[in-house]
């Protein structure tokens, strides 16, 4: 699973957001059954991942108050 970067972000629209954000945590239940078996290092990506997410849309609701 290739890295999300803040620009990649960015750069999609909400519903592509929100449709990676649900893929991801997904993706998080899964990894976290297969924890003893692989290791954590792809936990801690997907964490990652999801908190850039987390912090693009909560930045994006801040900008919108102060637009308005």
């Amino acid at each position: 699973m290739p890295s999300l970067k803040y620009k990649d972000i960015k750069k999609m629209n909400k519903e592509d957001i929100e449709k990676k954000l649900k893929e991801l945590k997904l993706e998080l239940v899964k990894s976290k059954v297969h924890t003893s078996k692989t290791g954590s290092s792809k936990i801690k990506e997907i964490k990652k991942m999801i908190a850039k997410i987390l912090t693009f849309n909560k930045s994006n609701k801040t900008e919108d108050k102060l637009k308005s």
